[in-house]
């Protein structure tokens, strides 16, 4: 039986310079990763009042 992956990408833009969201299936916590050449950096997505974006968690 395969263990269900931690992660999992919602949105994808771009080729060269890339945005995702991930979120966390865990915690319902979202990140949002972008990359840009060889460089690229992930940091939690925030709301208007600097909250971290949760989503439900599907069990």
């Amino acid at each position: 039986m395969a263990k269900e992956e931690r992660f999992k990408k919602v949105y994808s833009q771009g080729t060269v310079n890339v945005t995702e969201i991930w979120v966390d299936t865990e915690t319902g916590v979202n990140y949002v990763f972008h990359a840009s050449g060889y460089a690229g950096g992930l940091t939690p997505l925030l709301d208007r009042e600097g909250k971290p974006v949760v989503s439900p968690i599907m069990s």
